[in-house]
């Protein structure tokens, strides 16, 4: 279960920039996760519930959102939003595309308690 790692490094992070801004606790974290990012929400909500423990995120909220799989055509230029299942473009049905979103995590947000 590579989310628990996902979600340790995530934690890292959260306390990174919870350090910098002197924070006493956090609580709520907004990620997006791309449809071809390789993550499973339910099993990176699971892992975060193990994860957090003993954090400054020990209370927060995850809240995941879906980010859309956007894609480029090599032979139209045209680029929109596909399926994860059906990696073609959408303007002409050609195969040979470029993924140019939905393989990212990002961490979107995080609401922090401060002095």
């Amino acid at each position: 279960m590579h989310e628990l790692s996902i979600c340790q490094g995530l934690l890292r992070e959260v306390a990174r920039v919870a350090a910098e801004n002197d924070a006493l606790a956090v609580d709520r974290i907004v990620l997006q996760v791309g449809g071809l990012s390789g993550v499973e929400p339910p099993l990176l909500e699971h892992a975060f519930e193990v994860a957090r423990e003993g954090t400054l995120a020990a209370a927060a909220e995850l809240e995941i959102r879906e980010g859309p799989v956007v894609v480029e055509c090599r032979q139209c230029d045209a680029r929109g939003e596909v399926a994860v299942n059906r990696l073609v473009c959408p303007g002409c049905g050609d195969w040979r595309v470029q993924v140019v979103e939905g393989e990212e995590l990002l961490l979107l947000t995080l609401d922090i308690q401060t002095r």
